[in-house]
């Protein structure tokens, strides 16, 4: 199986490994020392190398960081991971802070002494991230101080950096020949009197140079950083052995392949005017660049990796389709089973991966399938494993949320299912979470809005109840590149312009800790809007449906539902039985049939 169930941090690994980091802290002469859940690479997901925020506190989330000073040790987690924060830490020597509502830097301002020195790995933190600490505590002395990363020093047992072959991406899946987008940003380059632009992020290089790699576990991109020039050229630096003949070959003449450990002094040698991305650049390459003239500018890959092209829309929607039918077999199956009371969490993991299994084109999951029966559904990113592993009891709401990497796209789905018969409470915080996901599925817009000026849609059936969910509504998802892709969110607090062929989630949800999770999403597209009568002439922009898989009928309260939100599931379903029909036989397409009658 591509996942496994074992348990990697215990809470009670951390107060030693704690105190060992605290003595590397004095010893260096510091108040403090920063680790963030972050390789030289400033993508989201890391290889086992870089789980340095596991390691120390045994939080196991993607997103978040630690502040360890001489007598508080603050665990940073965001909405999403405050449940399970609690259960991963020895909440006696760390502390959970509710970030970003808390930020580090107001967090050290009451923490620190006047005066105080923090240390930092400047390959783990953005050119924007230390720049803000320091003007923040600038007024109490505070002082951020580059230095050798503590941590690795205590962490005798660190896995080695992760060293996969980096692959070529047909062109007929990128849609794009590597030589055309070179010679595009190369050209944006020149226009704005810039020489070089220096590429951190994995992603944003294997979009580049229509290549991919086995770095990061779930997500197919290679470490690597790059240097283009204003030609179109590319000074690509990553470990020997990693680039082999078939790729020197697909990359051509103009890119240049260097080793790993070039790279400081390639970046040194730079002159002229030589643009990073603040907000993805490690400070370290900042502070190589001594013969340069800095220019900030966002990442050039990230809006055109986000507008998809056809190639990659086709290879998205024939993956879903495929994904779809695997998704159906699964549901049919687990309805059928789980009446029987036997069922436990880790048992429909593995069905539902072994139905993904059935496609050639499935090269992984796109991430740890989150299977969260009863109170293991509020845990938001809840992660099972042999020790949480629990006995499915029938009645219960059972969130499931998972995804493929295909060769020729990437999924991300969540469905909530009942078990039996459901509460009154459970199906009315269902419908409320369903009629939020139609809002965003059937909404059109004016160009020019961001994800924040969306999002409020999707919660407005749940804050009319008193309710809400702490995370975003959507997120950016790749084309067989990463599950959560950026710049486009649908998210309040997101500014990035939402633009024709954006591929983003819908996922609403609610959660009552303890007791249950919901959450219903589906993967949608940016497109334009149909003209319609009488209505002013301004472009307009709608979503179109990836996702084609059932919503659970059990779960819905019919009468809350107004009549355009009936008609609208009624033709998702008819969608549904079309599409993913052709794909199914036996007992799952006669469970299709049945799953999609209308209401």
């Amino acid at each position: 199986m591509f996942q496994s169930f074992e348990v990697s941090t215990r809470p009670e690994d951390g107060p030693p490994r704690l105190a060992a980091l605290r003595g590397e802290i004095e010893a260096a002469g510091l108040d403090g020392f920063l680790v963030p859940r972050a390789d030289a690479h400033q993508g989201e997901y890391v290889a086992p190398h870089d789980e340095r925020l596991a390691w120390l506190t045994g939080f196991t989330g993607s997103a978040g960081f630690c502040a360890v000073l001489k007598d508080v040790a603050g665990v940073f987690v965001d909405g999403r991971y405050r449940v399970q924060v609690r259960s991963q830490v020895d909440l006696a020597h760390f502390a959970p802070v509710a970030w970003p509502k808390v930020t580090l830097a107001k967090w050290l301002l009451e923490h620190l002494p006047e005066g105080g020195r923090i240390g930092f790995d400047p390959w783990l933190h953005s050119v924007e991230e230390i720049e803000k600490l320091q003007v923040a505590g600038a007024d109490r002395g505070i002082a951020l101080i580059a230095c050798e990363n503590l941590l690795d020093a205590i962490w005798t047992d660190q896995p080695a950096p992760p060293a996969g072959e980096i692959l070529v991406h047909p062109l007929e899946l990128a849609g794009r020949p590597h030589e055309e987008k070179r010679r595009e940003l190369g050209a944006a380059l020149a226009e704005a009197g810039v020489q070089s632009v220096v590429l951190t992020l994995p992603d944003s290089i294997a979009w580049l140079l229509n290549i991919r790699g086995s770095d990061i576990v779930r997500n197919p991109v290679p470490h690597a950083f790059v240097i283009l020039h204003q030609s179109g050229a590319v000074e690509l630096y990553c470990a020997a052995g990693k680039v082999t003949e078939a790729v020197r070959e697909h990359l051509g003449p103009e890119v240049h392949c260097h080793g790993g450990d070039d790279f400081e002094a390639a970046l040194q040698a730079l002159g002229e005017k030589v643009q990073i991305d603040p907000a993805s650049a490690p400070v370290r390459v900042a502070d190589l660049l001594t013969g340069a003239e800095i220019v900030t500018a966002p990442d050039p890959c990230a809006l055109p990796k986000a507008r998809k092209n056809a190639a990659e829309l086709a290879g998205m929607e024939a993956a879903h389709l495929r994904d779809g039918a695997a998704m159906c077999r699964f549901l049919c199956w687990l309805e059928r089973e789980v009446a029987k009371g036997t069922l436990t969490e880790i048992d429909v993991v593995r069905r539902l991966e072994e139905e993904r299994r059935r496609d050639p084109l499935l090269r992984d999951i796109s991430f740890e399938t989150i299977c969260g029966s009863g109170p293991h559904g509020a845990i938001v990113h809840y992660r099972v494993s042999e020790e949480s592993n629990r006995e499915i009891t029938p009645g219960e709401i059972l969130l499931v949320d998972s995804g493929g990497q295909y060769a020729d796209g990437t999924t991300d789905i969540t469905r909530t299912v009942a078990t039996g018969p459901v509460g009154d409470l459970e199906r009315a915080c269902f419908t409320r979470v369903l009629q939020g996901m139609i809002a965003i599925s059937t909404l059109r817009w004016p160009e020019g809005l961001a994800g924040r000026d969306l999002d409020a849609l999707a919660r407005a059936p749940l804050w009319r109840a008193g309710l809400d969910y702490d995370h975003g509504t959507g997120h950016g998802v790749g084309a067989y590149l990463s599950v959560h892709e950026g710049p486009q969110r649908l998210s309040r607090t997101s500014d990035v312009v939402l633009q024709d062929s954006m591929i983003l989630s819908n996922e609403p949800g609610y959660y009552r800790e303890g007791s249950f999770g919901i959450r219903i999403e589906n993967l949608v597209h940016v497109l334009s809007a149909s003209a319609l009568p009488d209505a002013d002439e301004r472009a307009m922009l709608t979503f179109g449906t990836l996702t084609w898989v059932p919503i659970d009928r059990r779960m819905i309260v019919v009468d809350m539902l107004s009549y355009e939100e009936r008609a609208w599931l009624d033709a998702y379903h008819a969608g549904c039985n079309q599409r993913i029909g052709p794909l199914l036989e036996g007992d799952a397409a006669n469970w299709l049939d049945a799953a999609t009658s209308p209401l």
